[in-house]
């Protein structure tokens, strides 16, 4: 490749990798506030890694939380800043980059098939929720007292479960369908 062609190839993966951080902050955007904010984080994360490939979407991703942690209002809510991440809730938003980084680690093992596609978000959405409820527990029990696993699981996971199956559906079919017009080297 020229020099002429890998530095387009770089500008390319560095505007790429910045439209999904802000697509993640948009989705982060629509909010329900509850507990655990109902938003379209999870979509934007599947979104990255899909279209962009695990190396690429797994950037976007740490971008989105640099941008977040620096203080730029990013997250649900138009919140921003180190205090966030911080925060009893702040576990999911580093589970994102866990995610990512499942999603690249299958993708790398087994390719790009659709079933492997469709296991890794499944795999990263389940090691977010993971973190988060672990995140969420220690930080809530410092600020407020000890709280049940079961309660923290009512509140931060059971009733994400179906919306969040949804947004991997939604993101695994237009991951698919948008890779198609973006120029990417693999």
């Amino acid at each position: 490749m020229s020099t002429v062609a890998a530095t387009k190839s770089k500008t390319y993966d560095m505007a790429y990798i910045a439209i999904f951080a802000v697509l993640m902050a948009v989705c982060s955007w629509i909010s329900i506030p509850t507990t655990v904010p109902f938003t379209l984080q999870t979509f934007g994360v599947f979104m990255a890694v899909g279209v962009l490939g695990g190396k690429r979407g797994t950037l976007s991703v740490l971008v989105y939380i640099l941008l977040g942690a620096v203080g730029v209002p990013v997250f649900a809510g138009f919140s921003g800043g180190i205090g966030v991440i911080f925060n009893s809730t702040g576990g999911y938003i580093v589970g994102f980059l866990l995610s990512a980084l499942i999603m690249w680690g299958m993708e790398k093992l087994w390719g790009k098939k659709p079933v492997v596609q469709i296991l890794s978000m499944v795999v990263g959405l389940v090691a977010c929720y993971a973190l988060g409820t672990i995140w969420f527990m220690v930080v809530y029990a410092r600020n407020t007292g000890a709280v049940g696993l079961g309660t923290v699981l009512g509140w931060c996971v059971i009733p994400f479960i179906i919306p969040d199956l949804v947004k991997i559906a939604l993101a695994f079919v237009l991951s698919r369908r948008v890779r198609k017009y973006v120029p990417i080297q693999q």
